[in-house]
Protein backbone atom coordinates (compact mmCIF):
# COMPACT_ATOMS: atom_id res chain seq x y z
CA UNK A 1 0.00 0.00 0.00
CA UNK A 2 3.13 2.33 1.22
CA UNK A 3 4.35 1.80 -2.40
CA UNK A 4 1.10 2.62 -3.96
CA UNK A 5 0.55 5.66 -2.65
CA UNK A 6 4.19 6.64 -3.96
CA UNK A 7 3.24 4.76 -7.36
CA UNK A 8 6.49 2.86 -7.08
CA UNK A 9 4.36 0.22 -8.99
CA UNK A 10 7.11 -1.77 -10.21
CA UNK A 11 8.42 -2.54 -7.41
CA UNK A 12 5.61 -3.86 -5.88
CA UNK A 13 6.26 -7.12 -7.23
CA UNK A 14 10.10 -7.01 -6.05
CA UNK A 15 8.42 -8.30 -2.44
CA UNK A 16 9.48 -11.99 -2.64
CA UNK A 17 6.79 -12.65 0.13
CA UNK A 18 3.85 -10.93 -1.36
CA UNK A 19 4.91 -12.57 -4.92
CA UNK A 20 4.46 -15.74 -2.86
CA UNK A 21 1.19 -14.86 -1.32
CA UNK A 22 -0.51 -14.30 -3.72
CA UNK A 23 0.86 -17.74 -5.73
CA UNK A 24 -0.03 -19.57 -2.23
CA UNK A 25 -3.64 -17.97 -2.99
CA UNK A 26 -4.16 -18.30 -6.86
CA UNK A 27 -3.02 -22.08 -6.82
CA UNK A 28 -5.43 -23.03 -3.66
CA UNK A 29 -8.20 -21.40 -5.47
CA UNK A 30 -7.69 -22.96 -8.50
CA UNK A 31 -7.21 -26.42 -6.94
CA UNK A 32 -10.17 -25.68 -4.71
CA UNK A 33 -12.99 -24.60 -7.50
CA UNK A 34 -12.15 -27.74 -9.61
CA UNK A 35 -12.05 -29.95 -6.56
CA UNK A 36 -15.88 -28.33 -5.35
CA UNK A 37 -17.28 -27.70 -9.00
CA UNK A 38 -19.55 -30.43 -8.75
CA UNK A 39 -21.06 -29.50 -5.48
CA UNK A 40 -22.23 -26.24 -6.72
CA UNK A 41 -23.04 -27.03 -10.09
CA UNK A 42 -21.13 -24.36 -12.27
CA UNK A 43 -17.38 -23.08 -12.18
CA UNK A 44 -18.35 -19.44 -11.56
CA UNK A 45 -20.25 -20.34 -8.04
CA UNK A 46 -17.37 -22.79 -7.09
CA UNK A 47 -14.88 -19.90 -8.03
CA UNK A 48 -16.88 -17.47 -5.75
CA UNK A 49 -16.93 -19.47 -2.45
CA UNK A 50 -12.99 -21.32 -3.15
CA UNK A 51 -11.96 -17.23 -3.25
CA UNK A 52 -13.99 -16.54 -0.25
CA UNK A 53 -12.74 -19.47 1.81
CA UNK A 54 -9.24 -19.16 0.75
CA UNK A 55 -8.89 -15.20 1.44
CA UNK A 56 -10.90 -16.01 4.99
CA UNK A 57 -8.63 -18.90 6.01
CA UNK A 58 -5.38 -17.42 5.07
CA UNK A 59 -5.81 -14.25 6.55
CA UNK A 60 -6.78 -16.06 9.45
CA UNK A 61 -10.21 -14.03 9.61
CA UNK A 62 -12.07 -16.59 9.84
CA UNK A 63 -15.47 -15.80 8.21
CA UNK A 64 -17.06 -18.75 6.17
CA UNK A 65 -19.62 -18.23 3.38
CA UNK A 66 -20.15 -21.97 3.13
CA UNK A 67 -20.00 -25.00 5.63
CA UNK A 68 -16.57 -26.20 3.81
CA UNK A 69 -16.92 -29.19 6.39
CA UNK A 70 -19.07 -30.60 3.32
CA UNK A 71 -16.20 -29.96 0.90
CA UNK A 72 -14.37 -33.06 -0.67
CA UNK A 73 -11.19 -34.04 2.12
CA UNK A 74 -8.23 -32.53 -0.76
CA UNK A 75 -9.99 -29.22 -0.34
CA UNK A 76 -9.94 -29.88 3.27
CA UNK A 77 -6.67 -30.62 3.70
CA UNK A 78 -5.90 -27.28 1.48
CA UNK A 79 -7.62 -25.05 3.84
CA UNK A 80 -5.58 -26.41 6.91
CA UNK A 81 -2.28 -26.23 5.31
CA UNK A 82 -3.75 -22.18 4.71
CA UNK A 83 -4.21 -22.36 8.20
CA UNK A 84 -0.89 -22.69 9.12
CA UNK A 85 0.83 -20.73 6.46
CA UNK A 86 -1.09 -17.84 7.22
CA UNK A 87 -0.46 -14.19 6.80
CA UNK A 88 2.64 -12.07 5.83
CA UNK A 89 5.18 -10.69 7.95
CA UNK A 90 3.82 -7.64 10.25
CA UNK A 91 0.77 -8.16 9.80
CA UNK A 92 -1.99 -8.88 12.59
CA UNK A 93 -2.70 -12.16 10.50
CA UNK A 94 -1.79 -15.05 12.44
CA UNK A 95 -0.28 -18.04 11.18
CA UNK A 96 3.23 -18.95 10.89
CA UNK A 97 4.06 -16.01 8.30
CA UNK A 98 4.90 -16.45 4.61
CA UNK A 99 8.06 -15.04 4.74
CA UNK A 100 9.23 -18.02 7.43
CA UNK A 101 8.15 -20.45 4.76
CA UNK A 102 10.28 -18.69 2.50
CA UNK A 103 13.04 -18.92 4.56
CA UNK A 104 12.93 -22.03 5.95
CA UNK A 105 12.41 -23.47 1.91
CA UNK A 106 15.12 -21.34 0.93
CA UNK A 107 17.43 -22.59 4.12
CA UNK A 108 16.28 -26.09 2.98
CA UNK A 109 17.40 -25.78 -0.54
CA UNK A 110 20.74 -24.27 0.49
CA UNK A 111 21.58 -27.60 2.72
CA UNK A 112 20.67 -29.53 0.16
CA UNK A 113 22.68 -27.99 -2.30
CA UNK A 114 25.57 -28.77 0.00
CA UNK A 115 25.40 -31.88 -0.17
CA UNK A 116 25.31 -32.17 -3.30
CA UNK A 117 28.42 -29.44 -3.66
CA UNK A 118 30.11 -29.27 0.13
CA UNK A 119 33.10 -26.58 -1.24
CA UNK A 120 29.71 -24.81 -2.76
CA UNK A 121 29.33 -21.03 -1.01
CA UNK A 122 25.95 -20.13 -1.33
CA UNK A 123 24.13 -16.88 0.87
CA UNK A 124 20.32 -17.02 1.55
CA UNK A 125 18.42 -13.51 0.66
CA UNK A 126 15.12 -12.39 0.95
CA UNK A 127 14.08 -9.42 -1.31
CA UNK A 128 17.35 -9.24 -2.82
CA UNK A 129 18.96 -8.68 0.69
CA UNK A 130 21.28 -11.06 2.55
CA UNK A 131 19.87 -13.09 5.55
CA UNK A 132 22.30 -13.42 8.80
CA UNK A 133 22.30 -16.31 10.12
CA UNK A 134 20.81 -14.91 13.41
CA UNK A 135 17.66 -14.20 11.24
CA UNK A 136 17.80 -17.98 10.00
CA UNK A 137 18.61 -19.65 13.41
CA UNK A 138 15.85 -17.28 14.48
CA UNK A 139 13.44 -18.43 11.98
CA UNK A 140 14.11 -22.10 12.60
CA UNK A 141 13.77 -22.27 16.54
CA UNK A 142 10.56 -20.51 15.71
CA UNK A 143 9.38 -23.23 13.59
CA UNK A 144 10.96 -25.76 16.42
CA UNK A 145 8.90 -24.74 19.15
CA UNK A 146 5.89 -23.90 17.40
CA UNK A 147 5.92 -27.71 16.56
CA UNK A 148 6.73 -28.58 19.97
CA UNK A 149 3.73 -26.51 20.98
CA UNK A 150 1.33 -28.22 18.44
CA UNK A 151 2.36 -31.66 18.92
CA UNK A 152 1.49 -31.32 23.40
CA UNK A 153 -1.46 -29.99 22.58
CA UNK A 154 -2.67 -32.26 20.40
CA UNK A 155 -1.37 -34.78 22.88
CA UNK A 156 -3.41 -33.02 25.18
CA UNK A 157 -6.67 -32.67 23.43
CA UNK A 158 -7.06 -36.12 22.43
CA UNK A 159 -7.85 -36.65 25.90
CA UNK A 160 -11.16 -35.70 25.29
CA UNK A 161 -11.63 -38.77 22.65
CA UNK A 162 -12.57 -36.82 19.77
CA UNK A 163 -11.17 -38.08 16.43
CA UNK A 164 -8.43 -36.64 14.61
CA UNK A 165 -9.85 -34.48 12.32
CA UNK A 166 -11.19 -32.31 15.27
CA UNK A 167 -8.57 -32.40 17.79
CA UNK A 168 -5.55 -31.55 14.65
CA UNK A 169 -7.98 -28.94 13.45
CA UNK A 170 -9.12 -27.35 16.49
CA UNK A 171 -5.38 -27.02 18.20
CA UNK A 172 -4.32 -26.22 14.18
CA UNK A 173 -6.98 -23.04 14.16
CA UNK A 174 -6.30 -21.83 17.87
CA UNK A 175 -2.84 -21.98 17.32
CA UNK A 176 -2.77 -19.70 14.22
CA UNK A 177 -6.16 -18.25 15.52
CA UNK A 178 -7.91 -18.58 12.84
CA UNK A 179 -11.67 -19.50 14.13
CA UNK A 180 -13.34 -22.67 12.49
CA UNK A 181 -11.71 -25.90 11.84
CA UNK A 182 -13.12 -29.33 10.46
CA UNK A 183 -15.30 -32.19 11.71
CA UNK A 184 -16.76 -30.94 15.15
CA UNK A 185 -15.18 -27.73 14.82
CA UNK A 186 -16.32 -26.85 11.36
CA UNK A 187 -17.17 -23.57 10.35
CA UNK A 188 -20.85 -24.36 11.80
CA UNK A 189 -19.69 -25.80 15.08
CA UNK A 190 -18.40 -24.84 17.88
CA UNK A 191 -15.41 -25.57 21.03
CA UNK A 192 -18.47 -26.05 23.77
CA UNK A 193 -18.18 -30.10 23.82
CA UNK A 194 -14.60 -29.77 24.92
CA UNK A 195 -13.60 -30.80 28.53
CA UNK A 196 -11.53 -27.61 30.61
CA UNK A 197 -8.54 -28.82 30.25
CA UNK A 198 -8.42 -28.95 26.35
CA UNK A 199 -10.33 -25.30 26.50
CA UNK A 200 -7.42 -24.09 28.79
CA UNK A 201 -4.99 -25.58 26.15
CA UNK A 202 -6.87 -23.44 23.08
CA UNK A 203 -6.51 -20.37 25.49
CA UNK A 204 -3.04 -20.82 25.59
CA UNK A 205 -2.61 -21.39 22.12
CA UNK A 206 -4.47 -18.07 20.84
CA UNK A 207 -2.18 -16.57 23.09
CA UNK A 208 1.02 -18.02 21.54
CA UNK A 209 -0.04 -18.05 18.20
CA UNK A 210 -1.17 -14.21 18.78
CA UNK A 211 1.76 -12.43 20.89
CA UNK A 212 3.86 -14.50 18.85
CA UNK A 213 5.77 -17.59 20.60
CA UNK A 214 8.86 -16.30 22.19
CA UNK A 215 7.52 -13.12 23.43
CA UNK A 216 5.01 -15.09 25.10
CA UNK A 217 6.64 -17.69 26.89
CA UNK A 218 9.11 -15.30 28.12
CA UNK A 219 6.39 -13.79 29.76
CA UNK A 220 6.09 -17.34 31.40
CA UNK A 221 9.92 -17.47 32.35
CA UNK A 222 10.68 -17.21 35.89
CA UNK A 223 13.55 -15.09 35.64
CA UNK A 224 11.55 -12.41 34.25
CA UNK A 225 9.75 -12.16 37.33
CA UNK A 226 12.59 -12.28 39.51
CA UNK A 227 13.30 -8.17 40.90
CA UNK A 228 16.49 -7.36 39.81
CA UNK A 229 18.43 -4.15 41.23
Amino acid sequence: YFLIILKRFKHIWENEELKAYVGIIAAAVLMITINICNYYGGILKAFRYAVFQVSAIITTTGFATADFNEWPEFSKAILLLLIMVGACAGSTGGGMKVSRLLILLKYARREFKRLMHPKSVSIITLNKKRLQDETIHAVIAYTVVYVIIMIFSILLVSLDNFDFATTFSSVLTTLNNTGPGIAAVGPVENFSSFSALSKLVFCFDMLAGRLEVFPFLMLLAPSIWKRQF
